[in-house]
C-alpha cells in the first residue's frame, strides 16, 4: 500500500470513528487543538483503529504521530 493509499484510509477511519467532517480534512491539518479539535479520548480511538485497520501499534509512541494525516500516514507506512 502507497501513502496515498494509506493516507485516505486513515481519512475515512477518522471520519467514521470520529465524525470529522471529510471536508475539513486536509492531509496537512492539525488534528488536536482548534481546527478539528480531537483530544485525548479520541487519541484512544486513532490508536485502536490504526491497530486494527493496518496492524501498526501507536501504543506508547509520542505525541508526533497524531499532529496530522501527514505524520499518521507516515508513521504507518514506516512500521508496516
Amino acid at each position: 500500500m502507497n501513502k496515498e493509499q494509506i493516507a485516505e484510509k486513515v481519512k475515512d477511519l477518522l471520519c467514521t470513528n470520529l465524525g470529522i467532517d471529510r471536508d475539513m480534512l486536509t492531509n496537512e491539518i492539525y488534528l488536536f487543538g482548534d481546527e478539528i479539535g480531537l483530544d485525548s479520548i479520541d487519541s484512544l480511538e486513532i490508536i485502536a483503529a490504526v491497530d486494527e485497520e493496518f496492524g501498526v501499534s501507536l501504543t506508547g509512541v509520542g505525541k508526533e504521530p497524531f499532529y496530522s494525516v501527514d505524520t499518521l500516514t507516515d508513521y504507518i507506512a514506516e512500521h508496516q
